[in-house]
């Protein structure tokens, strides 16, 4: 797809319907009619040092998000067994901060461990900030199948939103995630300010990283941070950044998570017609929708999916 193409379609002015229906040809080529559904749990949140302008969880901010350590092992399991119940196909342990502590890798790779024997149907996913190699292989060889590490946004335009933290660390520990073997989840999140060439810098650097899926997160301004005004987003825009990555990203899922109840709202039902993955519950520190209205959604286009509720 030509750039300008691309990029006539996130200014809106090339029409959008016409490659919304390619890129749902795309996505039914490459991923057929299912949908792939993936729960976290936030098993660590707040008092995290990074200085991201979006996030409630960040130290720099006063937000009402919930601050407490990482989570029992009997807390984290029994999420994980909630998952399984519901029919998710995979789960993700997720923590706040830019790396853990020895004790509480060692914490996460006992549950791993464990869930991999107790719910062997469970792909089992964590997000635990900047890892170096032997803590990915440790995670590897506990049970762990995907390790999440997002880039937030595109590079040029990474210092505007987070002056505490390196882009290139985070390229780097992407890349470290791949050359021990495990599969890489790897996006960001948009709503941020970002324009066009913005977009279209982060999915060309995407597309240049290969991930094996996308997760892609819209702003939903938390009060107390310093983009609580924001006001970025149409449900329009976030409909044709969709379709955008998919063009650019044919054999790639795409994983739509945080914010898309909050901003693209009635057309969010147009989501799985373009992305093949759906994050499901509740996010990092907002709500999201109910498992059975996600499962009618996805049913109602025709999708299938593994949730049972």
């Amino acid at each position: 797809m030509e750039k300008e193409t691309l990029r006539g379609i996130l200014s809106g002015k090339v029409p959008l319907w016409p490659y919304l229906e390619e890129a749902r040809r795309l996505r039914e080529e490459v991923f057929g009619s299912r949908v792939e559904t993936c729960a976290i749990v936030n098993a660590k949140s707040g008092r995290c040092p990074s200085d991201c302008r979006f996030c409630a969880q960040s130290a720099h901010w006063q937000t009402e998000a919930p601050v407490y350590p990482l989570l029992s092992e009997d807390r984290l399991l029994r999420a994980v067994e909630e998952a399984a119940r519901a029919g998710v196909d995979r789960f993700s342990f997720v923590t706040s901060g830019v790396r853990l502590s020895g004790r509480e890798l060692e914490r996460l790779l006992r549950v791993i461990a464990r869930c991999r024997r107790e719910f062997p149907g469970l792909k089992l996913c964590a997000s635990l900030g900047t890892l170096g190699r032997e803590e990915l292989q440790a995670l590897k060889e506990a049970g762990l199948s995907r390790y999440h590490h997002n880039l937030e946004t595109a590079e040029s335009f990474y210092p505007r939103i987070c002056t505490t933290q390196r882009w290139r660390d985070r390229y780097e520990t992407a890349l470290r995630v791949k050359e021990v073997g495990l599969s890489l989840c790897c996006g960001g999140i948009f709503g941020l300010g970002e324009g066009p060439e913005e977009v279209l810098e982060f999915a060309e650097t995407l597309a240049e990283l290969s991930p094996d899926s996308v997760p892609v997160n819209f702003l939903h301004p938390i009060p107390g941070t310093p983009l609580a005004g924001a006001n970025f987003l149409t449900p329009l825009k976030c409909l044709a950044i969709l379709v955008v990555l998919r063009l650019s990203l044919p054999r790639t899922q795409i994983r739509v998570c945080g914010g898309r109840e909050f901003n693209l709202r009635e057309l969010q039902a147009l989501v799985p017609l373009v992305c093949d993955a759906l994050m499901v519950g509740n996010y990092l520190t907002t709500r999201g929708r109910r498992l059975s209205d996600d499962r009618r959604l996805i049913e109602d286009l025709g999708y299938t999916c593994g949730l049972k509720v």
